[in-house]
């Protein structure tokens, strides 16, 4: 890089001023970077907890269905689930964690009454209704984890394109800048000597006429 500058002062005001913003981003950015991390690390400590959550809710649910075909028979169970009508309702937005644009899900009509479940008070047993109970939980369980797993993808993703701008910046930019620096320093200090030679040799010459 160094060998495309020009020796000129301007150029040498112009390439510290590139120095000073290219130093000045490279902070930001690594603080950024840093606390992106300290995110990721909270939404980590969430995803385990969801994680786990979620494997209990579907081995409870996956239990309870077969309990539930066991006591009261394939097609009850079945003509249960079924009479269901009001599905559960998901509403989709968006909240900014340090400039990075996250899910936030809020999900309407999963947990239901027995009344609100459409197979009615008398077409339900205690079974069919612990059953519904398990898979309301599972649907939430799922939601929160599909959340919380979109919000650390998306963070790492930040994590990592941070990662690279700052070592792109102290690793390249910045050293390639600053050899820019010293070489037009170098020179205009040549330059310079050159010239005060120059200047010497004239006063000389005409000293000795």
């Amino acid at each position: 890089m160094a060998l495309n500058v020009k020796p000129t002062r301007s150029e040498l005001i112009d390439m510290k001023k590139k120095i000073k913003l290219s130093e000045r981003g490279y902070n930001i950015l690594k603080m950024k970077r840093d606390g992106l991390i300290l995110e990721f690390f909270k939404v980590l400590e969430d995803a385990k907890k969801s994680r786990g959550a979620l494997v209990e809710g579907y081995d409870r649910a996956t239990k309870m269905i077969a309990v539930a075909n066991t006591v009261e028979g394939s097609i009850r169970v079945k003509g249960a689930a079924m009479a269901v009508k009001e599905n559960p309702q998901i509403t989709l937005k968006e909240k900014n964690i340090m400039g990075v644009v996250v899910p936030d899900i809020e999900a309407s009509s999963v947990r239901k009454t027995v009344t609100q479940r459409g197979y009615g008070v008398l077409g339900s047993s205690p079974v069919i209704d612990d059953t519904a109970d398990a898979f309301e939980e599972l649907v939430e369980a799922i939601i929160e984890a599909a959340e919380i797993e979109t919000t650390m993808k998306r963070l790492l993703d930040e994590i990592e394109s941070t990662k690279r701008r700052v070592n792109a910046l102290e690793f390249k930019v910045i050293p390639e800048l600053k050899q820019a620096r010293d070489f037009i320093k170098m020179r205009l200090d040549e330059m310079e000597r050159d010239e005060l030679v120059r200047l010497k040799k004239i006063r000389a010459k005409s000293q000795a006429k």
